[in-house]
């Protein structure tokens, strides 16, 4: 993980959180990927879609949706960070949580 990170570290604020096992990575609340397997899935978006070009959509996991699957392109950190802020920024704000009572 942290090498993924330190590969997007020029995309702004970046956290993970471990879930299930695998990663999930965030960035301003929004999450826009996950590691699984120690392979790296970012969230489709159309301009994400229209930066790669060669898109290769995979599940990360059984039963999940499609995702973006980034392969050697990992090594690419410009490429792999302008990917992520083109992503982040056409996902939509995360939904506010509900005060419990």
């Amino acid at each position: 993980m942290e090498y993924v990170v330190g590969q997007i570290e020029h995309a702004g604020q970046i956290t993970y959180l471990k879930m299930f096992g695998e990663y999930g990575l965030y960035s301003d609340g929004k999450i826009f990927a996950v590691v699984c397997d120690n392979t790296l899935f970012i969230k489709p978006t159309e301009k994400g879609k229209a930066f790669i070009r060669d898109v290769v959509e995979a599940p990360p996991y059984p039963g999940a949706k499609p995702s973006l699957l980034i392969g050697d392109k990992i090594e690419d950190r410009e490429w792999l960070s302008e990917l992520v802020r083109i992503t982040v920024a056409e996902l939509p704000e995360p939904k506010k949580k509900k005060k419990k009572n």
